[in-house]
């Protein structure tokens, strides 16, 4: 059955919006063509923010522009990937493989740490651009080389992950739900059975140990992976989880993926929203009430890819879904300069006057691609 009239629509906006106003910006105006990568924030009204550069915004806008390739951009996507990638795989690379924090303009090492945030990032970006070029580029090679590097350093035999090598508490859900999407990528893309290898043990253990019964994922957890009482639960990461569990059980046929993915984007839309301005609230405590009742622009293009992979199974549940998140998204694409977006929406509705962040891009491109795949999908 084809998708409802009114996803296609909006479906079609967002294309739109990226491929005629937001890609070109980010690449004419967004990326430093004379000293290599790219700018970290744009102003609202078009001036490039500079900062050091690090890792996640280079990978990301990497993976943008490779993305914006298979999606069928007819701009530069590869010189524009293939500038992102001379970045992080040059001064952003350590010479033990791995991806340092961030550099300067002129490619010094700002911050040589190798967080597993960071490390999540480079192997998604490298995955992206297999897809793009195919076999034959050693890109693999560099990412088979990183993992090996992480889990030697920081990585753990569940699968789970360090913030550095001391191996001390905190363990954070975020950057392991990133590594879970990088080794999904590249099961998808690569040739090594090691990356099945582990996003089924980053399943399993989101499964088993992160998701509470309750149907909640909190962000902190002790070394037993017991839940440290401060830890809040993020509604656009209950949406990101669901997502990543959903593409793990089609890859793995995984009918506990499958499961728990609903169960989190269920308690997400549940417990996450706020009715009254129909977006994605930004935490809740672990008794589900709202402890920060910002909005920022990611966890609405969480919920949206989540349930636009949702439909792909379960249409009556994910189209609604998708819809709200797609409506919502327009809202904080509405910018005086076409392309670029309003981070954060205030409890009161209105947006903060702040700089675009680049690694926004990244969630944006994922929710259109998402929502775009499912609208083919459910013609076919």
């Amino acid at each position: 059955m084809p998708a409802p009239p009114d996803i296609l629509e909006l479906r079609d906006r967002l294309k739109a919006w990226l491929f005629e106003d937001a890609l070109p910006l980010w690449w004419n105006v967004g990326t430093d063509h004379a000293r290599g990568g790219f700018f970290e924030k744009l102003t609202l009204d078009g001036a490039p923010v500079t900062l050091p550069r690090r890792t996640r915004v280079v990978a990301r806008q990497t993976y943008v522009f490779a993305q914006a390739g298979r999606m069928g951009w007819a701009g530069p996507w590869r010189e524009a990937m293939a500038h992102g990638l001379s970045s992080l795989t040059g001064p952003l690379t350590r010479p033990d493989g791995l991806f340092r924090f961030s550099i300067d303009e002129a490619g010094a090492p700002v911050d040589d740490s190798a967080q597993p945030y960071e490390q999540a990032f480079g192997l998604l970006a490298l995955s992206a651009a297999r897809q793009a070029l195919g076999p034959g580029h050693g890109l693999e090679s560099l990412a088979q080389r990183a993992r090996a590097a992480q889990a030697t350093l920081i990585g753990r035999p569940d699968g789970g992950v360090h913030d550095d090598a001391t191996r001390t508490a905190p363990l954070r859900a975020n950057p392991l739900m990133h590594l879970f999407e990088a080794a999904l990528a590249w099961r998808e893309a690569g040739d090594d059975g090691g990356w099945a290898d582990l996003s089924n043990r980053i399943a399993r253990l989101a499964r088993e140990h992160l998701i509470q019964p309750s149907g909640g994922l909190p962000e902190l957890f002790d070394l037993d992976w017991s839940v440290l009482p401060q830890a809040e639960v993020e509604p656009g990461h209950q949406f990101e989880w669901g997502f990543l569990l959903l593409r793990h059980a089609a890859l793995a046929d995984n009918e506990a993926s499958r499961q728990s993915a609903r169960m989190l984007i269920a308690l997400g839309e549940r417990a996450g929203v706020d009715a009254e301005r129909g977006v994605a609230l930004m935490a809740l405590g672990q008794d589900f009430r709202p402890v920060d009742r910002t909005a920022r622009l990611w966890p609405q293009t969480e919920r949206t890819r989540a349930g636009a992979l949702l439909a792909s199974i379960d249409p009556d549940a994910g189209w609604p879904i998708a819809r709200a998140g797609a409506e919502s998204l327009l809202r904080y694409l509405a910018t005086p300069r076409p392309g670029l977006w309003f981070e954060n929406m205030e409890a009161d509705g209105s947006f903060r006057d702040e700089p675009s962040p680049a690694s926004s891009l990244y969630h944006l491109v994922g929710a259109i691609q998402a929502l775009d795949e499912a609208c083919l999908k459910a013609s076919s």
